[in-house]
C-alpha cells in the first residue's frame, strides 16, 4: 500500500535514490547528501513546532509500506520570500498617450515583482519513474491539498506554484538568452541551480529595476512569456482543475507561469469532509477513488482508496486503517481525488 508521510531522518538514502532519478533538472532535489539531510531537519523542525514561520517547510515523502522504498516526494512551504527574497516578473501594461498627436499606445512589460512574500508554495514534487502508476502521482501531489485543509492557520490565504517555462532539448531557454543573460554572464543551468538552493540575492542586484518592454524582446522570447514545458502541461492541468490560475506572474530566469489560489477556493482543501471511520470490509458499492488522511499534524498520513462515502462515516480496511494509524471511530479527512470523481 502507498501512504503519504512526513519526511524522516531515515529517509535520507531514500531522497538520494529519488535525487538521481530526477537528474540535474530539479534544484530542490539535489544529488548532496548535506543538502538533502538539512532539508530533512529543517522539516522535522517544522512538524515539532520549532521552526519560526520564515522557516517553516513541511516535507512529504510516498512510502511502499510492503517494501519501505520512498518512490516520490512533495512539499509546502509555509511562507515564501520572509527570509530570502522571492523574485518573478509581474506582466503589466504601460499606456503612452498624447492627446496633442492623437496616439494612444499600450505596451506590455515586465515588472520585478516580490508580491508573492508571505504566501504559501507547492514545491518539490518528484515521482521516481517506478512509482508512475495507480494514480500514485495524484496521490502524492494532492495530498497536500489535505494538510493544507487541516492546518490553514499553519498557512497563508494563497498558495503558488512555479511552472517550469519552455526550454528546448539542451535545457536552453529562449527567454533566458534574450534578457536574463545579458545582466547575470552565467548559463541558464547554473542561475536557475543558485535560487533554487537559496541564494537570490543576486537577482535584486543584477537584475534592471525599471519595467523591460516586452516589445523588445525577440519574437521567440515573447512567444514563451507565460507558457509552459511540455513536461509539465500535466501538471498545470492538474493545479487547473483544482481551481489555480494564471495571474500574470512568470519566473524571472525561463518566464514560466505561477499559478495561484486562494487557499479555502481549492477545491480539494473546499470539497473535503470530516467522516467518522468504520474499520470493517471494503463496500463493494464503491464510487470512485478518494483520499483519505488522518487528522494528526506530525503524524499525518494520506491513502488512496476506492469508497463509497456515507453522509457521515467511511469504511475503510483493517489494513487502510493501520496505515493511517487510526481506529473504529475515529475520524478522517475525506475527498474525492479528482473533480470527476462522485463526491
Amino acid at each position: 500500500m502507498m501512504v503519504i508521510r512526513p519526511v524522516k531522518a531515515s529517509d535520507l538514502d531514500g531522497l538520494m535514490e529519488l535525487a538521481r532519478s530526477a537528474g540535474v533538472g530539479l534544484t530542490s532535489l539535489p544529488v548532496n547528501e548535506e543538502r538533502l539531510s538539512a532539508r530533512i531537519a529543517r522539516s522535522e523542525k517544522s512538524f515539532s513546532g520549532e521552526a519560526d514561520l520564515a522557516e517553516r517547510g513541511y516535507v512529504f515523502v510516498l512510502e511502499d509500506t510492503a517494501s519501505g522504498r520512498v518512490g516520490g516526494i512533495c512539499a509546502l512551504e509555509a511562507a515564501v520570500g520572509l527570509k530570502e527574497p522571492w523574485y518573478n516578473y509581474r506582466v503589466g501594461t504601460i499606456v503612452h498617450a498624447s492627446e496633442e498627436l492623437d496616439v494612444y499606445t499600450r505596451h506590455e512589460t515586465l515588472f520585478l515583482s516580490n508580491d508573492h512574500t508571505g504566501y504559501s508554495e507547492l514545491c518539490t514534487l518528484f515521482l521516481h519513474p517506478d512509482f508512475r502508476v495507480n494514480k500514485n502521482g495524484g496521490l502524492l501531489s494532492k495530498s497536500r491539498f489535505l494538510f493544507l485543509a487541516q492546518f490553514p492557520e499553519m498557512f497563508g490565504k494563497v498558495v503558488v506554484a512555479e511552472m517550469r517555462g519552455v526550454s528546448d532539448a539542451a535545457g536552453n531557454s529562449p527567454f533566458w538568452e534574450a534578457l536574463g543573460r545579458h545582466f547575470f554572464s552565467m548559463e541558464f543551468a547554473q542561475a536557475d541551480y543558485l535560487t533554487g538552493v537559496g541564494q537570490k540575492a543576486f537577482v535584486a542586484e543584477l537584475m534592471p529595476k525599471f519595467p523591460v518592454y516586452i516589445d523588445f524582446l525577440p519574437q521567440e522570447a515573447q512567444a514563451v512569456i507565460g507558457q509552459t514545458h511540455d513536461n509539465t502541461r500535466p501538471a498545470v492541468a492538474m493545479l487547473h482543475s483544482e481551481g489555480f490560475r494564471y495571474e500574470g506572474y512568470v519566473d524571472i530566469f525561463d518566464a514560466g507561469p505561477t499559478v495561484q489560489a486562494y487557499t479555502r477556493d481549492i477545491r480539494a482543501v473546499r470539497d473535503s469532509r470530516l467522516l467518522a471511520a468504520n474499520v470493517g470490509d471494503s463496500a463493494d458499492d464503491a464510487t470512485g477513488f478518494y483520499l483519505v488522511s488522518n487528522t494528526g499534524f506530525d503524524g499525518f498520513r494520506v491513502l488512496l482508496a476506492e469508497l463509497a462515502p456515507g453522509a457521515d462515516s467511511v469504511t475503510l480496511s483493517a489494513e487502510q486503517a493501520a496505515t493511517l494509524n487510526i481506529k473504529q471511530g475515529d475520524v478522517v479527512r475525506v475527498v474525492a481525488l479528482s473533480p470527476k470523481e462522485t463526491a
